[in-house]
């Protein structure tokens, strides 16, 4: 996933509230559980991706410059990792994906420029090697852009929408065994950036995001197998059905992961920052909300899952990096003491 950068932006449409509940009005509405703090400096922007029983999490932007440096997360808690070499830029608001248990991390911005560099991260040797960067067939064309959103699906990863002075609704497919990357066909919806994506099962999502200023409402599916995106219910309340009623989930810059084939959206921006979390059932096509993150409201934070379960991390407020991460049940009653 994308993290997910500037994440004032982009969950901004899938989450409810900026404001943090104290208590749930349903006792099972799920609770968040305070976890280790990240071990090396705060930060927003960074990406993170999971194999195996292991979560790696890296570059962002600290306040003051883009970091390379990564950190790699399990049951023996913090400990390092390779950074990016040398030749790759520090950045933030990249992206990553992981295909075939080796992750991928690429695009984002180094400070100046926009980003098409692409590497690959080995566990079994702990180092990195570079891949080709996105690129069109046409040399002419720039594909680098930041705050893009990845997934990988059947094999293959994705590249899609993001910034390249402009928002973007293009897709791209690399393909690890030739090394190699394909357009595949546009994303069905309005061009955005800070958008998040999910895969559950077979099927990528892409919801959220922003452009000319304006939270974008539509939520589309990926087939890979068809290449071809079908849209599904808006995600705010645009009908006159009643399902729609309670729908606050616009919102740029947020986060998502995905826990027993539910997906989860929460912070980000929509104005304000956000804390309120959504959860998304892919065989109603429905979202349900949840109990509000307990930390405080923050944008371009990183989600994730690990072990089954879901995670939200870092991030920034108005004027603060942050490195606290925080565990989420669905399912459970919410304490406010955890």
């Amino acid at each position: 996933m994308r993290k997910a950068r500037n994440y004032c932006w982009i969950l901004a449409g899938l989450l409810a509230g900026c404001t943090k509940s104290g208590t749930s009005t349903n006792d099972n509405n799920g609770n968040w559980v305070t976890m280790s703090e990240f071990a090396n400096k705060p930060r927003s922007e960074a990406v993170a991706f999971t194999i195996g029983d292991t979560t790696y999490i890296g570059t962002g932007y600290d306040g003051e410059k883009n970091l390379r440096d990564f950190l790699k997360y399990n049951n023996n808690g913090w400990s390092q990792i390779a950074d990016l070499p040398a030749d790759a830029a520090a950045r933030s608001s990249a992206v990553a994906m992981v295909i075939g248990g080796k992750g991928y991390v690429g695009t984002g911005f180094d400070g100046n420029y926009r980003l098409d560099d692409f590497w690959q991260y080995d566990p079994a040797t702990g180092s990195w090697l570079r891949r080709k960067s996105l690129t069109s067939p046409n040399p002419s064309i720039s594909l680098a852009r930041r705050d893009a959103v990845a997934f990988a699906v059947k094999g293959k990863g994705y590249i899609a929408t993001g910034n390249d002075g402009g928002a973007l609704k293009d897709v791209w497919q690399y393909d690890p065994g030739s090394d190699s990357w394909t357009e595949k066909k546009t994303f069905g919806g309005s061009k955005r950036t800070e958008a998040v994506a999910f895969v559950i099962g077979d099927s990528a999502y892409i919801a959220t995001g922003t452009n000319n200023g304006e939270l974008k409402n539509d939520f589309w599916v990926y087939n890979p197998d068809k290449d071809d995106w079908t849209e599904k219910r808006k995600i705010a309340n645009v009908s006159d059905e009643d399902y729609d009623n309670d729908y606050d989930i616009v919102r740029s810059n947020a986060i998502a992961f995905v826990m027993n084939n539910k997906a989860y959206v929460a912070t980000g921006s929509k104005g304000g920052l956000a804390q309120d979390c959504w959860e998304y059932n892919p065989v109603t096509d429905l979202w349900k909300k949840k109990q509000d993150f307990k930390g405080v409201a923050r944008t371009g934070a990183v989600g994730f899952t690990l072990k089954g379960q879901g995670y939200l991390g870092l991030g920034r407020t108005a004027s603060l990096q942050l490195d606290n991460l925080f565990r989420f049940d669905p399912d459970a009653t919410y304490n406010k003491n955890d």
